[in-house]
């Protein structure tokens, strides 16, 4: 199923992101926790693709393993940095073999042992030129990423919206926004982007918060703001790990509801290759399966 699709009035688009693990027994984790996420009936699940395509053969694996064995539709992240024309064609024939209908396009990170990498290098900089290649050869469904608090490496907001707007008339059919914890920047973020002329579904995506000092990590990596609310709590139950995942899932079950009431297509949710808490919050926004 393509994922532009599955958008319409009658019911929110809930998704799910995994990462390719390191270890073996990450994997048979991984899978157990797709398995069980896979009774809320989400409409597609994610893989991320690791710095610099470190983990391009992994990611193709577990979408195709997903979708093949566990009956769910997978899209897979491709990213262009460190990366040449041949390798992105040859990813995408095998993801195209393999059934693989959607495919998230993004610029990427460098290694972390290469973060001087020269761009310059590679066949492309930018997200929107990876979409435009991947459009003019092959048929899949392509998403593309948005930054409701601007791409940290963006000149403006203004110059920020203009690259996004420059991936949608590439060909991106959907956005799935990086995490964020205030929805009035979501909100305004969509305002401003209709206002731009874009019109395709832009999803929210949400982590929920299940340890302080990793949120607090991911949050300044992606300058995320955290409010101050939050902030307070998780400062609050710092240290017992059981009182701040209940903080983190009523904190993510709120933005939800709010989101959802407010008009957001679906929700993108992170999991950190976990289900308990994205369990708790869908059971709560929508009741148990």
């Amino acid at each position: 199923m393509r994922v532009a699709d599955c958008f319409g009035p009658d019911r929110p688009v809930i998704s799910f992101e995994f990462s390719p693990p390191k270890t073996d027994k990450g994997f048979e984790s991984l899978y157990r926790t797709v398995r069980e996420l896979k009774r809320l009936e989400p409409a597609y699940v994610s893989v991320t693709y690791g710095a610099g395509g470190s983990t391009r053969r992994k990611t193709v694996d577990i979408v195709s393993r997903i979708q093949r064995e566990i009956g769910i539709t997978a899209m897979a992240h491709l990213t262009c940095v460190c990366a040449q024309e041949d390798e992105l064609a040859s990813l995408l024939d095998r993801l195209e073999r393999e059934g693989i209908e959607n495919v998230l396009a993004l610029s990427g990170d460098p290694p972390r042992d290469q973060p001087d990498h020269d761009r310059s290098e590679d066949a492309f900089q930018f997200a929107s030129q990876l979409t435009e290649f991947i459009r003019s050869r092959w048929d899949f469904c392509l998403a593309g990423g948005c930054y409701p608090e601007t791409h940290p490496t963006a000149a403006s907001p203004e110059a920020d919206l203009a690259s996004l707007k420059a991936k949608v008339d590439a060909g991106a059919d959907v956005l799935v926004s990086q995490l964020f914890f205030d929805n009035a920047s979501y909100f305004g973020f969509v305002d401003r982007a209709r206002a731009a002329g874009i019109e395709v579904p832009i999803v929210p995506g949400i982590m929920p918060v299940v340890s302080t000092a990793n949120i607090r990590r991911i949050a300044a990596l992606c300058e995320s703001q955290i409010p101050e609310d939050l902030d307070r709590e998780l400062s609050r139950v710092e240290g017992d790990g059981a009182r701040t995942l209940e903080v983190g899932i009523e904190w993510a079950t709120m933005q939800c509801r709010e989101l959802l009431a407010g008009g957001a297509p679906g929700i993108h949710f992170y999991t950190l290759n976990r289900s308990p808490a994205t369990r708790r919050i869908h059971a709560s926004l929508f009741g148990s399966p």
